[in-house]
């Protein structure tokens, strides 16, 4: 028993000292898992430089579109050519249609191909010693840049566009900037899950290192209506207005390192009103429609039925500190204030899964006591294995009368959004889903895409004093419903190719949003009509009081960009190559990044004579308020790390695992209390595991 405890610190220490050697002798063997692992920089002044210099965006919002220039600024401080790598992050709702790449005094356009396509044309150009840059689609809100032979001194630039809807909820307009991906756990290896989840190893600094990179943000904003108020709720940020209707923001100075969590601009129109009306534009070839419509108030609580409530909670390492804490404080304001009649059941998950009952209890003072002690012992720790959480929710026997909702708590930091998607669609049924993102820089696809298929809603908490609004935001949505059996009508307005084909209920006071194509004279008549809470409800608008203008070129975009969401949703449910093909047709024909798109450019110079680049992956920081549990909090080295003595963290042998460089250095001195032979620990066996502070067991074994 002492050979043990003697040993054991050395064991617990591994995870965070032995992380990117663990992965450099793994990629060596052909078996690396693909997860996140930290960046350990080298002192070593011949090393390669990081090349991501800067990052900047220059927004310009017009009524209620945004448009949006995001330049990346590469510079060779080395002495070898590089290729540099970079995973960022995106709006879910971005339809990214330009990108252009500038050398000097020369400006390479990108183009959109097919995906196979414009990689194989990139590597080419890389292997001719061509500078190239390749943007391509990992997620639909995480991309990948890739930028092939910057040569030493050489500074490029890289500009991509996009423009998106900007969408009210509760009467505020919100832009959403993403700037970091939080790290992402896989669970397999490279080889089980190819190149389609390889983004996912990726380095990341410590918890509250900043950005290498330098991040600056300008807003334009031209509202067309008088603006109440705009605020940036996320970073310090310089406004100044120009009008009833205008307003500039700029990031102040000392933010230049704030790229490490979600900008997040917010503006009110006057009166708290929202823009309803029709936006026209006409095309060579199609001309474009977007509607939006406001609902009735809301209804009264009285009128609402029992419901039930099924509360997922993520309560793994990456939740560990800010997440979990903003987690616990909602959920106590949710489950706190239930209605008598209410039902409800908590599950938490990391690495496994702890169910509160196994059917849902009434909402007593006793029942919500006990599952706030519950939830207020979680510390954070262990693996995120959501799918399995989601299975077992699911599986639940509902309550018979009650209203279901299932409502799910996590940062987002997995990478099995389809598989999470087809679950849901597939097992859901008649109860609504409430994803909350928790965290300074969470994973908005997921979140958004378990509400969409969920037929329920997506929240956002950045911040902890955002939790309580937020939680009181999702008491009006739920116990309030505005509109239901809604139907959109076109009387002498010829459209087609209109989406949604169906809308969903209206559970809070925000626009209705209908997308298509027109023909002939826009003339005719606009009706919305559902039923509320005071009976039938209808609004019509006269086309003519519309009149189409070239202000509104980003609706072929939008109009796209919602189509091929759609497509990508019924594909995730049942692959069809018919659909693959139709997205990739429209990525082509509208000049969008998809997932089966991608820009190129390619520098028609010849710059590399001989030589190979050096492949540098850009670490990412950590979101703020996430802590080094999110990478090295797993255990995951345990399972591949060889049986060896373990070294003093300050002696251990450092490779820096951007790809750049690996230098190695002799141990000066082994821990003498943690070195023991390779057969003693062969021989060692544990009996029992009794874990404390958010480990399992699985994770301690």
């Amino acid at each position: 028993m002492k050979r043990f405890m003697r040993f054991f610190p050395a064991i617990v220490m591994i995870p965070a000292i032995f992380l990117a050697p663990v992965a450099a002798r793994a990629a060596e063997d052909g078996n690396k898992t693909l997860s996140p692992y930290f960046l350990v920089q080298s002192d070593d002044p011949e090393v390669d430089r990081l090349p991501l210099k800067s990052t900047s965006a220059n927004v310009l919002i017009s009524g209620v579109i945004a448009d949006a220039t995001v330049t990346q600024v590469y510079e060779n401080r080395g002495k070898r050519p590089l290729e540099a790598i970079y995973v960022f992050p995106a709006s879910t709702r971005a339809a990214v249609y330009g990108m252009k790449m500038t050398i000097g005094e020369r400006t390479i356009i990108a183009k959109i191909d097919r995906r196979d396509a414009a990689r194989r044309l990139y590597e080419q150009a890389k292997k001719q010693g061509q500078s190239a840059s390749l943007l391509e689609q990992q997620r639909p809100n995480v991309f990948q840049m890739n930028v092939a032979n910057i040569l030493p001194g050489d500074v490029i630039k890289v500009e991509l566009r996009y423009t998106e809807l900007l969408v009210p909820e509760d009467n505020v307009y919100s832009f959403v900037y993403p700037t970091v991906v939080g790290p992402r756990y896989t669970g397999s290896g490279a080889g089980d899950s190819g190149a389609a989840d390889s983004w996912a190893a990726n380095p990341y600094l410590h918890e509250g290192d900043p950005p290498t990179y330098a991040f600056h943000m300008d807003v334009r904003l031209s509202a067309g209506l008088p603006i109440q108020d705009v605020f940036c709720a996320s970073h310090r940020m310089n406004v100044r207005y120009e009008g009833p209707a205008r307003a500039r923001l700029a990031l102040d100075p000392l933010e230049a390192r704030g790229g490490n969590r979600d900008l997040i601009v917010k503006y009110r129109l006057a009166g708290g009103q929202i823009q309803t009306g029709l936006l026209l534009f006409e095309g060579e070839d199609e001309n474009f429609f977007l509607l939006m419509m406001q609902p009735p108030e809301k209804v009264e609580t009285r009128q609402i039925p029992p419901r039930e409530y099924i509360f997922i909670v993520d309560v793994s390492g990456s939740m560990h500190g800010f997440p979990l804490e903003v987690s616990k404080k909602l959920l106590k304001d949710l489950i706190g204030n239930l209605r008598p009649e209410d039902r409800f059941n908590v599950l938490l998950f990391a690495g496994g899964s702890t169910l509160m009952s196994e059917r849902s209890l009434p909402a007593t003072r006793a029942n919500v006591t006990h599952a706030l002690n519950v939830i207020d012992r979680q510390r954070g720790g262990g693996g995120t294995q959501l799918l399995p959480a989601l299975k077992r929710a699911l599986a639940l026997p509902g309550t018979e009368g009650c209203s279901r909702s299932i409502v799910i708590v996590t940062d987002g930091y997995v990478s099995v959004e389809e598989a999470a998607f087809d679950l849901i669609r597939n097992s859901l049924g008649d109860a609504n889903m409430f994803a909350f993102g928790i965290g300074s820089s969470v994973n908005r696809h997921l979140i958004e895409g378990m509400a969409r298929v969920g037929m329920g809603e997506p929240f956002v908490v950045t911040r902890p004093e955002e939790a309580a609004g937020t939680a009181a935001g999702f008491r009006d949505l739920i116990q309030s419903p505005v509109l239901t059996d809604i139907k959109v009508r076109f009387d002498g307005f010829q459209t087609y190719d209109v989406e949604p084909p169906s809308i969903p209920d209206v559970l809070a006071q925000r626009p209705v949003l209908v997308f298509g194509k027109w023909k002939g004279e826009p003339g005719g008549t606009v009706r919305l009509s559902g039923t509320g809470g005071e009976g039938v409800y209808s609004r019509t608008l006269n086309v003519t009081d519309f009149a189409p203008s070239d202000e509104n070129g980003a609706l072929p975009y939008l109009w796209a960009r919602h189509r091929i969401t759609l497509l990508s949703d019924y594909n995730r449910l049942r692959a069809s190559d018919k659909r693959v093909e139709e997205v990739t047709q429209l990525g082509l024909t509208y000049s969008l990044l998809t997932a089966y798109t991608s820009f190129v450019a390619v520098d028609s110079l010849k710059r590399l004579e001989d030589g190979q680049a050096v492949i540098v992956k850009q670490p990412l920081p950590l979101p703020q308020g996430v802590s080094d549990y999110a990478v090295g909090g797993r255990c995951a080295a345990l399972k591949s790390a060889p049986t060896a003595p373990a070294y003093h963290s300050r002696t251990l042998s450092r490779e820096v695992m951007s790809g750049v460089v690996r230098e190695k250095k002799e141990p000066e001195a082994m821990v003498e209390t943690a070195a023991v032979e390779e057969a003693e620990v062969s021989m060692l066996k544990l009996a029992s595991v009794s874990c404390t502070g958010g480990l399992s067991e699985d994770d301690v074994r």
